[in-house]
């Protein structure tokens, strides 16, 4: 078996798996759109940012918002495997730890990307047109998820049970949500406050679909890429790393 074909059975695996819970697709796009008609609805009425209505100026955010969540809970998954013993018929066959790990990363990067495609689709409803910068916004999305789903994996590497997943994924995952200037302008912050948004990695996500969408961000998208890329290299090094000396 070669490493590409190895790799493309994993991404397939993962790929049947999340089509087969429905209930899992659907949970995905009802809570962004809780976010996007209560919340968004609801201060939209009220507030708008440099004449941008609230509820528009938050649809980036919960973009990056839903596959933040998708890509960073993936790692559970790894945990389930390891339960049920499927990685141990993985890994007899002749395939490098490395190949199944960016596997699996692939197959999450798909599964965010297709939840985040089913909001692209209802953008228009909340008057957020996208046009010819859809195609940039998937790549910056693309290794923004990439290094997320790859974290994910590395807790799940590392952990032994679900519910140890879900505290640490939950100590992790909302910092990095409600720091990356996802509901509020990164503008006019506290300096100490500021210290810590311009080191979570998914502010840079946020920042970069936001200018695609709307015209407007903190950063350049040169910044914005950089940042994402290094997060992403960072985080599948030590993945891989994880994967290899992993447990089953």
């Amino acid at each position: 078996m070669s490493e590409l074909t190895g790799i493309y059975a994993i991404w397939e695996r993962e790929l049947r798996v999340f089509y087969r819970e429905k209930s899992r697709i659907i949970s995905s796009i009802i809570s962004p759109l809780f976010w996007l008609i209560i919340f968004g609805s609801g201060l939209g009425s009220s507030v708008s940012i440099s004449g941008t209505n609230y509820q528009v100026f938050i649809f980036p955010g919960i973009i990056v918002m839903s596959c933040l969540f998708t890509s960073m809970f993936y790692g559970v998954y790894v945990i389930w495997d390891k339960k049920l013993d499927f990685l141990k018929g993985v890994m007899v066959a002749p395939l490098k730890r490395s190949s199944i790990f960016f596997g699996k990363v692939l197959g999450g990067v798909t599964d965010a990307l297709l939840q985040a495609t089913i909001l692209f689709i209802l953008a228009p409803f909340f008057k957020v047109h996208l046009g010819w910068n859809l195609i940039l916004i998937y790549i910056f999305l693309f290794v923004l998820v990439f290094g997320l789903v790859s974290l994910g994996l590395i807790f799940g590497s590392i952990l032994e049970s679900p519910e140890g997943f879900g505290l640490i994924n939950s100590m992790v995952t909302f910092p990095l949500f409600f720091l990356s200037g996802a509901l509020f302008p990164l503008s006019n912050l506290p300096s100490w406050l500021t210290i810590f948004t311009r080191i979570d990695p998914v502010t840079y996500g946020v920042d970069a679909i936001r200018y695609l969408m709307l015209g407007n961000g903190t950063f350049s998208l040169v910044l914005d890429m950089i940042f994402l890329l290094l997060f992403a290299a960072i985080t599948s090094i030590i993945g891989t790393y994880c994967f290899k000396k992993m447990r089953i």
